[in-house]
């Protein structure tokens, strides 16, 4: 069986640094923090008082108001990213066939301000069972998906995906594969989220996961700094719309790149540590690069997970050197959760926006907040640090790992007719 080539036609972002596409891409390039004390709640007595939080957003400005007040914000945010993305494809569902149009959607976590919401509430309460008839449709994490197929009519596949913070990159592989073998002819994909809550924030602290930088949070994402100290929150949402390519072709879209290859592993190790060595990391570049069948040598640049954590810098960083041997020398490698802070299910595809964009402009965002080196990582490694690179990128590969040691990689390249 042939496969079909797939192509991408349309994105959408909503981010810390940025709420459409345009905005996110330009604060990528200038180097632009999203960390800011949060405004969310009062953090006062929390470990960590920051966070990477969507700024201006207001979902009445997208959405009715009632029906607003009936969505989790993961889901106000994925409605909003998507409805950019569908704009950008210039698709007319009236002029389709929507039962081969899907949506393949990931989140890590969901609903969780409307599970802290109606679960505080009958704490508070007498015991008597008084909960929102919207509390279950609110929360669970296939709704996302749910409300984008019924707002554009879409009765092909429809699903969530969850691997923690790799579960957009699941979405997307998953969407890829459905459409290279002939089952859609087009899926609205990517993945949204919203933990920048008391349960969220307090829950992560009590990890001891999160930087705790609060007295300079505009620096604290520090991806391969010796100084890191734990990574970031953030939140937003990506879609990215994925085609066929004589589907895309026939109705005369333009296309940003085209996806050729993923990769999935697992680390098989820790419920939260990654593998030491890198093995999973090392795993899912190797499987990725074969389903594209390219050899490390066609890779320009990787947009690695890079949460700046003290392990999962420096084994990503090994595993890359491991794999691509001398070609590593010679990528740009950038981490942008130094920008927009780890958008959890959501960094997959926000992650996947910024390979595309530097696979179409042909520059290379950087990885902020350097000021020194760790003696563990590799120093011939370009890591990008700091100021944006122009460089040919005819091919991007683009890395996500989640706790349980979940890992998936995905790799876009320039479209060629």
């Amino acid at each position: 069986m042939e496969l079909k080539r797939v192509v991408v036609t349309g994105l959408g972002a909503l981010t810390p640094i940025g709420n459409t596409v345009p905005e996110y891409w330009n604060g990528l390039l200038n180097g632009v923090s999203g960390a800011a004390p949060i405004t969310r709640f009062d953090a006062s007595k929390f470990k960590t008082t920051f966070a990477c939080e969507v700024k201006n957003f207001k979902p009445e400005d997208f959405l009715d108001r009632k029906e607003a007040r009936k969505l989790d914000p993961f889901v106000q945010f994925a409605l909003v990213s998507t409805e950019e993305a569908v704009i950008d494809s210039g698709m007319d569902f009236d002029n389709l066939d929507t039962n081969r149009i899907g949506v393949i959607w990931g989140s890590g976590i969901g609903g969780l301000k409307t599970f802290q919401d109606e679960v505080s509430a009958f704490v508070k309460g007498d015991g008597t069972p008084r909960f929102n008839p919207f509390f279950i449709p609110k929360m669970i994490l296939d709704i996302a998906p749910g409300h984008i197929s019924i707002k554009y009519g879409l009765r092909g596949p429809n699903f969530s995906t969850v691997a923690a913070c790799a579960s957009s990159t699941n979405a997307l592989i998953d969407a890829f594969n459905y459409i290279r073998l002939g089952m859609a002819d087009a899926i609205i994909s990517g993945g949204s989220e919203s933990i920048i809550h008391e349960a969220g924030m307090g829950g992560f602290n009590a990890m001891h996961a999160l930087s705790t930088r609060n007295d300079d949070p505009a620096t604290a994402s520090r991806p391969f700094d010796l100084d890191r100290d734990g990574f970031v929150t953030g939140e937003g949402s990506g879609t990215i719309i994925l085609e066929e390519l004589e589907h895309a072709l026939a109705r005369g879209a333009k296309i940003y790149a085209e996806l050729i290859g993923g990769g999935m592993s697992a680390d098989a190790h820790h419920i939260t540590a990654p593998h030491p060595d890198g093995l999973g990391a090392k795993l899912v570049m190797k499987n990725a690069l074969k389903d594209a069948g390219l050899t490390t040598a066609d890779i320009d640049y990787i947009n690695v997970h890079g949460t700046s954590t003290g392990l999962g810098d420096k084994s990503e960083s090994k595993a890359i050197v491991s794999v691509f041997g001398e070609d590593a020398y010679r990528l740009n490698i950038s981490s942008t959760k130094s920008m927009t802070g780890h958008l959890l299910g959501a960094a997959g595809a926000v992650e996947s926006i910024a390979a595309i964009l530097a696979v179409k402009n042909d520059i290379v965002p950087p990885t902020i907040n350097h000021f020194t080196d760790d003696p563990e990582i590799d120093p011939k490694l370009n890591l990008t640090f700091n100021v944006a690179q122009k460089r040919l990128v005819r091919v991007a590969q683009s890395n996500t790992f989640g706790f349980g040691g979940h890992n998936a990689s995905v790799i876009f390249k320039k479209y060629e007719g």
